[in-house]
């Protein structure tokens, strides 16, 4: 006779939800999950960098890393901030994270207990979003337009969250290329925001992850670089420049919350072996690297843009990216977007409808198409294959 199964259901904590394990499902036309461009991944480069790494440094990986990460990855990180981003901030100043996810996360607990406000754009990253209500934040949308958060939304929602004694954390935004929306602040916008913060006391944390990946149109300086009291937190990430899979971030912030953000790290210091192979590839190759991966996304965006067009029509809306990985798609009001995601998915076609990105839910008429990992090729056939399924069910 078999044992009873000890029984865990009674002693899981209040907190725990139930998570997915393995891989996202992939279906043939997968525009849901931004994986980047496989064809521009560095393999070889980044195996030759490593080699020499550990030819230089390897028998260091006999201690537990530096729970800031590799000082020179930290080092070359403050240098392309500074270049970049005009951003003036050192080694010391940079925290290398398990991607930015885990920057976020830190930065989250170290901030804002149970119940207090985190404000964000009306629609923002998915992951996040599920990161801030895990750790039981109140999160609010901004109304945006195609120039970003709009002041004086941002304005009226901190004064009424105020007057309602709630407790109004910070800011997040993703400025450049916002993720699923795909707009970038104006400097004049970023301004405003910037001193819309200031006058309440409520600091901004800057998500910069997809800022590298500018097709066209020039580049708007970091809201980092506008002030120079500490107010502005910064994350930043190697997934879109390098790959997902090597999992790395780094966060940037005044020492006293570095140092409470440290309490909630997980495990240490990263990955030494994969911050030796990305330091010592992006030594020497970051910027002709970037150029490579800029080139071939705007193919795909081009691609992805022309299909809509061609396939959509006047039955939806978009803007065109100047840069990132998304197209925004607006269908009607009516059109439930929400519910048919899954019959997409199981037809061959995957979106993330807007209601996921949405702290009130709203945006069920939405859609995230990412265009970075299939080929312009397959994004043409796929938004082709998106709208016949749109029609076979009567959604256009």
């Amino acid at each position: 006779m078999a044992a009873q199964r000890f029984d865990y259901q009674r002693i899981f904590s209040k907190n725990s939800t139930v998570g997915a394990r393995g891989t996202f499902p992939r279906p043939k036309y997968d525009f849901a999950v931004a994986y980047p461009d496989p064809t521009t991944l560095p393999l070889e480069g980044l195996a030759q960098s490593l080699k020499a790494a550990l030819e230089r440094e390897g028998t260091d990986l006999a201690y537990y890393p530096h729970t800031a990460g590799l000082e020179s990855l930290r080092k070359l990180v403050a240098e392309k901030l500074a270049r970049d981003r005009n951003m003036k901030v050192n080694a010391d100043n940079v925290v290398l994270t398990s991607g930015s996810g885990e920057a976020i996360s830190m930065l989250i607990q170290a901030l804002a207990d149970p119940g207090d406000v985190i404000l964000a754009e009306e629609f923002f990253y998915v992951g996040t979003l599920r990161q801030m209500r895990r750790h039981d934040a109140n999160v609010v949308g901004v109304k945006c337009d195609n120039q970003g958060i709009i002041p004086q939304e941002l304005e009226s929602t901190l004064k009424d969250q105020l007057a309602q004694g709630k407790k109004v954390k910070f800011l997040y935004t993703i400025p450049s290329f916002q993720n699923p929306l795909g707009w970038t602040m104006s400097l004049a916008r970023r301004q405003q925001v910037l001193d819309i913060s200031r006058r309440h006391g409520i600091p901004i944390f800057e998500d910069d992850c997809y800022v590298d990946l500018r097709f066209e149109g020039e580049d708007v300086t970091s809201i980092h670089s506008l002030e120079d009291t500490g107010q502005v937190i910064y994350t930043g990430s190697f997934s879109k420049i390098l790959a997902p899979g090597m999992r790395m971030g780094y966060l940037v912030a005044p020492d006293n919350v570095l140092d409470r953000a440290m309490s909630f790290k997980g495990g240490g210091g990263v990955n030494e072996f994969a911050a030796l192979a990305i330091e010592g590839y992006l030594r020497d190759n970051m910027y002709s690297h970037i150029d490579e991966e800029i080139r071939a996304l705007r193919v795909k965006r081009d691609a992805m843009v022309a299909a809509l067009g061609e396939n959509f029509g006047g039955a939806a809306t978009w803007e065109v990216p100047q840069g990132g990985l998304y197209v925004w798609l607006e269908m009607p009001e009516g059109v439930d977007l929400e519910a048919f995601q899954e019959q997409s998915f199981e037809e061959g076609v995957g979106y993330y409808n807007g209601a996921m990105f949405s702290p009130s839910g709203q945006g069920k008429n939405k859609a995230r198409l990412c265009f970075g990992h299939p080929t312009a090729e397959t994004v043409s056939q796929g938004v082709a294959e998106l709208a016949r399924i749109f029609q076979r069910h009567g959604l256009m």
